[in-house]
């Protein structure tokens, strides 16, 4: 049995939880906050609290520490959870520079400690079946795509972080982190990039971006923002092979040829689980963290999530990051 310690009980540490509830060979023993309402929801679930993650391991037989705190906290919390010898799965990003990441996976290394970065879109069937058709190239090579992650201003965020760009890195590291991995972890690094982004007057940060990405016979634009406006989350993408053109429009995955019909392919998750968050109920956190614990068992990094694909995806960020305004 695989015992788990959370640190953050904020929205992911909530979806995190009730996901591990559902998976064998794993429990969820500890959890640690600050906040006495945390600690009495602790005690609902059935686990103990603790104020601090050092008391926690001295006090709980636990296997890994999973990372549910702000993005500014990740590396503190990280790091102090490899040098107490706990296999560690943090929420993405990682961290906000390469620098930073880097050295976590260094301490991962040197302790002989396995480090996940919870990059779920990775586990969603749609992604699965775009690898597949860019591994296999049965359609033909990708000459050119198109990934969109759109959303109305978060109002989940608690104390203002996520709006504070060196503790949160904005809507990049928030959103199009998501696609950016998808990218990278399909095609691999972009040879080179551009962007360009806009926002109110009376905003303090980039409300929308659009990105371009340049490979090789291959180009990429993306599109992220959080909108002064209630619209709604809107996840979609497509790329176009040279036999077939696949689409995700967010609810359904279409394969489209020459001359003949569509193709749709059954996405549906055969296990769906509530997040409390904006999200509907979903399978990608049961499939991405059972992953992970497949993974420790085995004593394996994860082939799906690797290294140096997040350190590609956290280096780009930080170079849009900094040439914000430039």
């Amino acid at each position: 049995m695989i015992k788990i310690g959370i640190v953050g009980m904020g929205g992911m540490g909530a979806v995190h939880y009730n996901n591990y509830a559902q998976i064998e060979g794993c429990q969820v023993v500890a959890v640690v906050s600050h906040s006495s309402l945390d600690h009495k929801k602790a005690k609902e679930w059935g686990v103990s609290a603790y104020k601090d993650i050092a008391t926690m391991t001295e006090q709980e037989d636990i296997d890994v520490i999973d990372i549910c705190t702000p993005t500014f906290l990740h590396k503190e919390h990280v790091m102090e959870s490899l040098s107490l010898g706990k296999h560690v799965i943090v929420e993405k990003p990682i961290a906000l520079r390469k620098k930073d990441a880097q050295e976590m996976f260094d301490r991962a290394e040197k302790k002989g400690l396995l480090l996940f970065v919870g990059q779920v879109l990775q586990f969603t069937k749609a992604a699965e079946i775009l690898h597949e058709m860019v591994k296999s190239q049965k359609y033909g090579k990708p000459l050119d795509g198109y990934f969109e992650r759109i959303t109305a201003c978060p109002s989940w965020a608690q104390g203002g972080w996520l709006f504070d760009k060196e503790k949160s890195g904005l809507l990049p590291f928030d959103l199009h982190i998501h696609d950016l991995d998808l990218m990278i972890s399909l095609f691999g690094k972009p040879e080179g990039y551009s962007f360009t982004s806009c926002r109110g007057q009376d905003k303090s940060y980039e409300e929308h971006y659009r990105f371009h990405y340049s490979y090789k016979g291959l180009n990429i634009v993306a599109e992220a923002a959080w909108y002064n406006a209630d619209y709604p989350f809107t996840s979609r993408w497509r790329v176009y092979f040279e036999k077939a053109l696949l689409v995700n429009d967010g609810e359904n995955l279409v394969l489209y040829q020459r001359e003949r019909p569509p193709y749709y392919f059954d996405i549906e998750e055969k296990v769906k689980i509530s997040t409390g968050i904006n999200l509907p109920p979903t399978g990608m956190f049961y499939y991405e963290l059972s992953h992970f614990i497949d993974c420790i068992k085995r004593g394996i990094p994860s082939p799906r999530i690797r290294q140096e694909q997040i350190l590609a995806v956290v280096e780009i960020l930080e170079e849009i990051s900094n040439d914000e305004g430039n």
